[in-house]
């Protein structure tokens, strides 16, 4: 797969299942647990829906006909306060390695800031090192406990980045 064969652009309603089977693929690769994580989230079935809101974006990769991963921003839920999430950022094996992770960082970034958001926050697994080194590569430092209430109680680790 060459990546100038590579688009990132913002999901339609066709992407729906494909975005949904490629993070379950993903999740279950990486071996995290099906609860209190991304896995049992409703949204997964319904990614265009839950982002066509104000504030709310999601970006998918897509390969030819197929998606091969995708990241969100949302304003975080249950916090009051101009923060926002970096939410399901994930990518099927093909897609990793290319130099996409930073190239979806700097685009979900963009409309975070482009949004008015002053900070952005995430949240993901002690064991996902490649994700944990993109998300300092760009800026995020990790905290103490987390903000907000996401329901992702699985997951232990916290960054938070100015924008």
């Amino acid at each position: 797969m060459r990546k100038d064969t590579i688009v990132i652009r913002e999901i339609v309603a066709k992407d729906n299942p494909k975005i949904a089977k490629a993070i379950r693929t993903v999740l279950i690769e990486m071996g995290v647990p099906k609860v209190g994580t991304a896995y049992e989230d409703a949204a997964l079935d319904c990614m265009t829906e839950t982002y066509d809101q104000p504030k709310k974006a999601y970006f998918v990769v897509e390969s030819g006909n197929d998606i091969i991963g995708g990241a969100g921003i949302s304003p975080l839920d249950n916090y009051e306060g101009n923060v926002c999430e970096l939410q399901k950022m994930y990518f099927m094996q093909e897609a990793r390695g290319k130099g996409l992770g930073s190239e979806m960082m700097n685009k979900c970034l963009d409309f975070a800031k482009q949004s008015g958001f002053e900070q952005c926050y995430l949240e993901t697994l002690p064991y996902m090192d490649g994700a944990r080194k993109l998300y300092r590569k760009v800026g995020f430092k990790s905290i103490d406990k987390p903000m907000g209430n996401t329901g992702h109680y699985s997951c232990t680790v916290w960054m938070l980045k100015d924008l």
